[in-house]
């Protein structure tokens, strides 16, 4: 595993718990929220771009993709 992978593995970690402290849900329940709309597929795939942006973009970020991608 490169750096670049380990890289994009610590930057989706910390968009799950800034959305978890964000929004009070546990680990299991936002783990299972980003996994069931896509949203950590997303933030891999997109790393090199999100990871230059700032914390509350990434917070309104994942919450427009989520408020899109809700099941």
């Amino acid at each position: 595993m490169g750096k670049t992978d380990l890289d994009s593995i610590y930057f989706v970690s910390f968009c799950i718990e800034q959305y978890k402290h964000s929004t009070g849900l546990g680990g299991e329940e936002v783990m299972a929220l980003f996994d069931n709309t896509g949203l950590l597929d997303y933030l891999s795939n997109n790393y090199e771009t999100l990871h230059t942006q700032s914390q509350q973009w990434l917070l309104e970020e994942m919450k427009e993709y989520l408020n899109k991608h809700s099941l």
